[in-house]
């Protein structure tokens, strides 16, 4: 065999700030395959019957889609390839995970395919919600419409909370509301609170403690806190709404139907 030419050009390394931006601009990415993962643990979990499992793991899924976007906005690394790729993460973690996990832990006791009518209809509203999402126009204070990490947390707080199957038809009756509920709420122009133009400012101590309480609060009662927040947020649009159309009913304002919604 002939030997090889030792004289071949060496290949440079790539300058650590090259290196460094390419770890930058992955990392996102790497949250958002983590949220996946943990909507696919959701889904072989609720699959086994660990539906206790299956809710942590969508909470988890939750915490990690907070962080993907934060860190790519403060990294300066959003791509529209990390959009889709976040939007089919929360379609797989928000939509189809916690809608398996309200069928096979309490719908599916209902008759007439109502159960998994509400599964499907949550599901499908929550993929609209998301599309409207990507082509709306960017609002850093309010989302219009429930967003689907919390439809799809307020579920996986009430199935934390009991923890049982349900049961009886007055607990799946009042799930299946729960359900229609939500995916209506998705789908609507109701608006709610973003926390992604929250920044800690002036007050930072007030808020590092307030996060510290709702950390400790998780950590030892869990169920309690993680339903009640669950809950106030998902109500708080609704709430919100009804104290608008109140106040401009009385000052005699017209009073739109819906909330416009802009698109690019």
């Amino acid at each position: 065999m002939k030997e090889l030419p030792c004289d071949l050009p060496e290949v440079a390394p790539l300058p650590r700030r090259r290196r460094l931006g390419r770890t930058v601009f992955i990392l996102p990415s790497l949250f958002t395959v983590g949220n996946i993962f943990c909507g696919y643990f959701a889904i072989v979990s609720t699959m086994r019957g660990n539906y206790d499992d299956a809710a942590q793991a969508i909470g988890i899924a939750i915490f990690l889609d907070m962080l993907d976007g934060r860190i790519a906005r403060l990294t300066n690394s959003a791509t529209d390839f990390g959009l889709q790729l976040d939007s089919l993460a929360d379609v797989i973690s928000f939509g189809i995970a916690p809608s398996l996990l309200a069928f096979v832990w309490g719908l599916s006791t209902l008759n007439h395919g109502l159960g998994w009518t509400a599964a499907f209809t949550f599901t499908i509203c929550g993929a609209m919600r998301l599309a409207r999402f990507n082509i709306g126009a960017r609002d850093l204070k309010h989302f219009v419409g429930l967003p689907i990490p919390a439809g799809g947390g307020m579920i996986v707080a009430i199935v934390h909370f009991f923890v049982q199957p349900v049961a009886t038809q007055i607990g799946a009756t009042f799930l299946v509301i729960t359900v229609f509920l939500l995916a209506f709420l998705m789908v609507s122009t109701i608006r709610y609170p973003s926390l992604k133009s929250l920044t800690l400012g002036r007050k930072s101590h007030i808020a590092i403690l307030f996060i510290a309480l709702l950390v400790a609060l998780i950590y030892n009662y869990s169920r309690w806190t993680l339903l009640i927040v669950a809950m106030t947020y998902a109500s708080s649009g609704v709430i919100a709404r009804v104290y608008s159309f109140a106040r401009r009913r009385k000052s005699g304002e017209e009073i739109p139907l819906a909330d416009p919604i802009e698109h690019h």
